[in-house]
């Protein structure tokens, strides 16, 4: 995503259906006007909405000024001319902030007003300041040193398993499922995109296989459950690592399955498969190489490796505001810079696919559980972590629909190995 569109990507106050729904009718207000001392505060409402690319989307300050599109999607309303200069200093980050603290609000069509916003803001960054880009230059995203990842991945993952378990669904993967129909549910799409992962890998019965990043861990289970294969699955979130050893007991599968709390980076041993779902964007691209390398070095020139990522098509750093607030270190990569993980260690590339609708219907699966368990969510936490929350969810819906995200699975091999499929027939043969 580019850097204003994002900036309204953080913001949301109604949250949209899994099912289209008609849009709401926006409220009323005064007929425009510039005669009441509002001239200044329409010209600054102005300045943002040219800024984002004149948009279907009106902007105003609660019970003052208007500008904008005269017949909008949905209309952005600031409390006051104080939080309108505040974000007009840094849109990328004070947009979120506001509309987390209240101090920004949203009336109409959610998923409408982002889709307008993003699709306009194809040339923001052409159109920032001298000022803007020089902020923008300045900001030092979080490291993905040893130290660096394990307090990263602690800000998102540790929040408790509880909440995750409110809107996840009841394979609790947090990564883009696979909707071999439309009308697949998020938990049959969550299994099919496990079972497409192993038909990728071709896994068979007896294998071992290394996870790099298992989450709560549900697919360890499954390959260990549908595939007959031997699992070691390596995550730096205590949480998760918990829980997911908890359910491999439960299970009857703590023989076949083994959660280990350690970095990727200290993976050892040898293996038939080499598996990365959803990890790739906590690694950060200085690390590229030295992930290869761990895949070079267990999978000892033979067998199969699959790596499935958000990415992009051009080279971006994540939004600012998502980066600080949400997802510290993280960095969706483009192929191209996938490519350092597999070329130094000559691992070849043998297929790529493309997910990124299904990742955006993953989404709104996500935010409808969302949306009906806010209370118990914000019991757990309070109002600004529910708007945050939603406004990061709300937001990646539009990233992938709009195409500003992409949804890579790479799968790859040792370059020496002829166990390599022929055609991709395994791919949809169950």
């Amino acid at each position: 995503m580019n850097a204003c569109e994002q900036s309204l990507a953080t913001s949301s106050k109604h949250a949209p259906k899994v099912a289209p729904a008609p849009a709401p009718a926006l409220p009323e207000l005064p007929p425009r006007s510039l005669g009441d001392g509002r001239s200044l505060d329409r010209r600054l409402l102005s300045r943002l909405y040219v800024f984002l690319g004149s948009p279907p989307v009106e902007f105003a300050i609660r019970e003052g000024a208007r500008a904008g599109a005269a017949e909008p999607v949905a209309r952005v309303v600031f409390a006051d001319r104080a939080t309108l200069l505040w974000v007009l200093a840094d849109p990328q980050m004070h947009f979120g902030d506001a509309y987390s603290d209240g101090r920004a609000s949203i009336e109409g069509d959610l998923v409408a007003l982002l889709e307008s916003v993003y699709r306009a803001g194809g040339g923001v960054a052409h159109r920032a300041s001298p000022v803007r880009r020089t902020v923008e230059a300045l900001r030092r995203p979080h490291r993905n040193t040893l130290a660096g990842s394990r307090h990263n991945i602690h800000h998102h993952y540790d929040i408790g398993n509880e909440f995750y378990s409110l809107w996840l669904g009841d394979t609790m993967a947090y990564t883009c499922a696979y909707y071999p129909t439309a009308d697949a549910t998020l938990d049959e799409a969550q299994v099919a995109k496990m079972d497409h992962v192993c038909r990728k890998l071709q896994l068979r019965s007896g294998e071992s296989v290394a996870e790099a990043g298992c989450g709560w861990g549900t697919l360890a289970l499954h390959m260990a459950r549908r595939y007959g294969v031997r699992v070691r699955a390596f995550n730096i979130s205590h949480e998760q690592i918990a829980y997911a050893r908890e359910r491999a007991r439960r299970e009857g599968l703590s023989d076949r399955v083994e959660y280990v709390e350690d970095d990727y980076r200290n993976i050892n041993g040898h293996y038939d498969a080499f598996v990365s779902v959803g990890m790739l964007e906590n690694v950060g691209l200085r690390n590229y190489t030295t992930l290869g390398d761990v895949a070079r070095r267990v999978l000892g020139g033979r067998g199969r490796g699959l790596i499935h990522s958000i990415g992009r098509n051009q080279p971006a750093r994540l939004q600012p505001w998502i980066e600080k607030r949400i997802f510290p270190g993280g960095y969706a990569p483009t192929l191209g810079q996938m490519s350092v993980i597999f070329e130094p260690w000559n691992l070849s590339i043998l297929d790529v696919e493309n997910l990124r609708l299904h990742y955006a219907q993953t989404l709104r699966h996500w935010l409808g559980l969302f949306e009906g368990a806010s209370e118990r969510v914000r019991a757990m936490f309070d109002d600004k972590f529910v708007r945050m929350w939603r406004s990061y969810l709300s937001g990646s819906i539009d990233a992938f629909t709009t195409g500003s995200l992409q949804l890579f699975q790479v799968v790859f091999a040792p370059g020496e190995s002829n166990d390599v499929p022929w055609t991709r027939a395994h791919l949809y043969s169950r």
